[in-house]
């Protein structure tokens, strides 16, 4: 997937056309052709580093993969500010440590694809959100923002709870903010930070800054229909888990003979392995008996033969299993070092049956 000489040959079409496919949503379109008229996109993806990040993570990376594709220059942010804010999910005595996880974890993801590291920067938060300049801008914001709106834009990302902190109604502005100070031309996010996104639409302009573009993956259900999340154990596969866990944990995984409809193993399929595919295409290796193997050109030729019940549940989630066994070796491998595992216990520490931290 490296770049090579015949993609800095694009059209801007092309060029528009790879960094728009399989998202959910684009708003602002016309800013990003106008960019590509004039120089290639610059364009920002962050993620807070509270839990362990999980196969769901292959999906903005497979995106990247495509920005980077067509040119893009791609941040990564690694929002540990935004972690702290976000009802506390990773106090600050861990945040350096789940920063170091993360920045690790993401470099081993996007070499197991096929990335090339030297085309993206890694930001910390921190590295320049405690700046006298942020922080000023930080006060200009708070004395637009409404309580309602700052409290509606993070409805889907800020935990919800009854008596909100001031904290998480902080979140909304500083992501709006993060914009201006990568200089990019576009965020790039799922579908669950729209509200966020139209929040900076809004706010932006006002603070005297350009209004930029938004580009929105479609989120991908877990193993157990709903969304995929690190906090919910059985709905997702970690990145570090043995082919033993990632074996038992795909034979639970829902998969109703049929069911297209919220099936995380048909969604993964499509948002990552497809894309991925140096082919396009996806194997099914089956015996004889039950068909002997298939080969699918296309995600919507494997959609429908799921939902005919031309392809079994067993069958799909044995061709997965190996997709994915491809995918987390290099990654199982790059942590399997005692300075690796160090810091996987020390950023997220096992809690021991009285409740305490064993580190």
């Amino acid at each position: 997937m490296m770049a090579d000489e015949k993609d800095f040959r694009m059209t801007e079409d092309e060029k528009f056309n790879l960094i728009t496919r399989n998202l959910q949503e684009t708003l602002g379109e016309d800013k990003i052709k106008a960019v590509l008229k004039e120089r290639d996109l610059k364009v920002y993806w962050g993620t807070a580093t509270t839990g362990r990040p999980h196969v769901g993570y292959f999906v903005p990376m497979c995106k990247i993969s495509d920005f980077l594709r067509a040119g893009c220059e791609v941040t990564i942010l690694f929002a540990d500010l935004h972690a702290y804010l976000d009802n506390m999910k990773a106090p600050w005595s861990l945040l350096a440590k789940r920063t170091e996880y993360y920045e690790h974890v993401i470099k081993a993801m996007l070499k197991s694809i096929s990335v090339p590291l030297e085309k993206l920067k890694f930001v910390k938060g921190t590295d320049y959100q405690l700046s006298r300049e942020y922080t000023l801008d930080v006060y200009r914001m708070s004395s637009m923002v409404t309580e309602h709106d700052a409290r509606k834009a993070g409805a889907e990302v800020v935990k919800q709870v009854s008596s909100p902190l001031l904290s998480g109604l902080l979140y909304p502005g500083l992501q709006a903010l993060d914009e201006e100070y990568l200089d990019v031309d576009a965020q790039f996010g799922g579908v669950d930070q729209r509200k966020i996104f139209t929040f900076a639409k809004k706010y932006m302009p006002q603070l005297g800054y350009k209004e930029r573009a938004h580009l929105m993956n479609p989120m991908v259900p877990g193993l157990t229909g709903g969304k995929m999340s690190s906090s919910e154990e059985d709905s997702k596969i970690d990145l570090l888990d043995s082919s033993a866990q990632l074996k038992k944990k795909l034979k639970k995984a829902f998969c109703e003979p049929g069911n297209v409809e919220e099936n995380g193993i048909l969604a993964f399929c499509k948002s990552v392995l497809f894309p991925l595919s140096k082919t396009g295409e996806f194997v099914v290796k089956r015996s004889e008996e039950h068909g002997g193997p298939v080969t699918f050109a296309d995600y919507k030729a494997l959609e429908e033969a799921f939902a005919k019940q031309e392809l079994h549940p067993g069958d799909l989630k044995a061709a997965v299993e190996a997709y994915l066994n491809c995918l987390l070796e290099p990654i199982r491998k790059e942590f399997d070092t005692p300075e690796m595992k160090q810091l996987t216990a020390e950023a997220y520490p096992v809690e021991n049956k009285s409740g305490s931290k064993d580190k």
